[in-house]
């Protein structure tokens, strides 16, 4: 099934931002952006029709009708308004309409628009009536879920449903805010590209300047004003790809403190006031972190391989989360990273959104969601952060592999901490990465073997293979513990099963 288009209508000047909501919702949402594509009139190529010509034939070429109607009429294109004149060219073509009004009935609105209400109402088209963008976001997607279902028989999951509805819930208006601050030719366009071509899987040099205005719009990023069609950023954008996005948001900065001992002292033997991209901070605490730990250096074979004190991995998805899902609304504080001699803390200002609750991010029991759908999603693109919510799971699994003991979770103040304990005095705890050292079961995996299956493994090394009969013998075990020993290192893509019968033995997997 291709995507469905769906025509968003409204006096854009009026309601610029839930024009913005419902884009992000459709781009956002794991299941919507699979069956959907969002048309804005104003992002539409330039064509040769004028004025409502061009915007109703860019109507022709969609599937659904979706408007959004608040105080203001519009301006008058002959004897009724852009928005009155799309309504009627869809019911006359016989679209699906899905109407949405702001506010409650007894509002004071213009004539005008209070007559165009009730036209709707005596065509008996069903309205949805809401009061921000959230409750907007919620009614859209609940009717288009019964569109798709009705026309095609379409359903999402229940995992893509709880999924969206946490999402929702726990989304912040500060991304789709449609601010003056900052014009396209004001950003980092290199950082634009980078993320466009990700996003699209295009080199760069194939990418036209219009395709990338094009794309960071339907991402949320760039907007359009339809007067003087200078194109401005959005606040996701201002965080993803401003130069400085400090000096428009002050508290959209890293601060980043390197202390000699465990406890906060007065005097940080190296500290950064961070400013950048988003994508570029996350790299540069990464460097900061760097050049204030340890590497010790461990001989194996022929090569001397530089050890990090922290995994690389862990410590870029615990800042990437933390930029991400930060409480952008609280403007008094800053994201803070700081390094002690035995951890390092990151603090995000913000607890975790309804319904997450440290206990359940804890036990790792939690649908994922996100404060900053338009910002995980693009930071996804830059392949620093998966959007299914596993991001937790990967920095534990990160850290037990590299020798340390896993993160904590916490908070204080306001703040979620992602605390990463370090080695300590001990640096021989640091574990050489994965292949480097023919590393046969990451530590991570190891947790999961009982007592025998460490013992099979180490037979194998010894002798090139293992069979069920020596698990038998060896451990005294009936046919079914040995078997179910057996097929569980297989599964774990440790062990693979050679021969059949009385023939079959288990050898090392061959890792490509």
């Amino acid at each position: 099934m291709s995507k469905r288009r769906i025509f968003v209508s409204s006096v854009q000047k009026e309601l610029d931002n839930e024009r913005q909501a419902v884009l992000a919702l459709v781009s956002t949402d794991l299941f919507l952006q699979n069956h959907f594509e969002t048309v804005l009139y104003e992002l539409e190529p330039a064509a040769p029709e004028k004025g409502w010509h061009g915007c109703l034939a860019t109507l022709d070429t969609c599937d659904i009708y979706l408007i959004i109607l608040w105080k203001e009429y519009g301006h008058l294109e002959g004897t009724l308004s852009l928005t009155h004149q799309e309504y009627s060219h869809a019911k006359r073509k016989g679209m699906p309409i899905l109407v949405y009004i702001k506010g409650p009935a007894e509002l004071k609105r213009e004539d005008k628009t209070t007559r165009f209400l009730q036209e709707i109402q005596k065509d008996g088209f069903k309205y949805k009536r809401f009061g921000n963008f959230l409750e907007l976001q919620r009614e859209v997607r609940a009717s288009l879920l019964r569109l798709l279902k009705r026309e095609y028989g379409v359903e999402p999951s229940s995992d893509e449903n709880e999924i969206a509805e946490q999402t929702i819930k726990a989304t912040s208006d500060f991304e789709n805010q449609t601010l003056t601050r900052l014009r396209w030719d004001d950003v980092n366009h290199e950082v634009a590209q980078k993320l466009v071509a990700a996003a699209e899987q295009k080199p760069i040099k194939e990418l036209s300047h219009e395709d990338i205005l094009r794309n960071l719009i339907i991402r949320g990023l760039l907007w359009v004003d339809t007067e003087t069609r200078d194109h401005y950023m959005t606040a996701a954008g201002i965080v993803l790809l401003s130069f400085d996005p400090s000096a428009v948001f002050p508290h959209c900065r890293f601060l980043a403190d390197a202390y000699s001992g465990t406890v906060p002292d007065g005097a940080p033997n190296d500290q950064e006031d961070i400013r950048a991209p988003l994508p570029f901070v996350i790299e540069r605490v990464i460097s900061f972190i760097d050049r204030n730990t340890r590497h010790p250096v461990r001989v194996v074979g022929l090569n001397r391989i530089r050890l990090d004190e922290y995994p690389i991995e862990a410590l870029r998805e615990a800042l990437v989360n933390a930029g991400v899902h930060r409480d952008y609304e609280d403007r008094s504080r800053r994201i803070m990273v700081e390094k002690f001699s035995d951890r390092i803390v990151i603090s995000s200002p913000g607890l975790p959104p309804p319904p997450l609750t440290l206990p359940k991010l804890r036990a790792g029991k939690y649908k994922p969601c996100s404060r900053n759908p338009i910002l995980a999603q693009c930071l996804s693109f830059f392949h620093r952060i998966e959007e299914r919510g596993s991001g937790f799971r990967r920095m534990r699994e990160q850290m037990l592999n590299h020798g340390l003991d896993q993160p904590r979770l916490a908070t204080d103040s306001g703040y979620f901490q992602v605390i990463l304990p370090g080695p300590g005095e001990d640096l021989n705890r640091l574990r050489i990465p994965a292949g480097v050292a023919g590393q046969i079961v990451p530590p991570s995996v190891e947790q999961q073997l009982n007592d025998r299956q460490k013992k099979i493994i180490g037979q194998v090394l010894q002798e090139g293979f293992v069979t069920s009969g020596w698990c038998r013998k060896q451990f005294r075990v009936t046919y079914d513990t040995a078997n179910r020993d057996l097929g569980e290192l297989s599964i774990l893509n440790i062990l693979e099963r050679k021969g059949k019968g009385r023939s079959t033995k288990y050898v090392l997997r061959v890792r490509k």
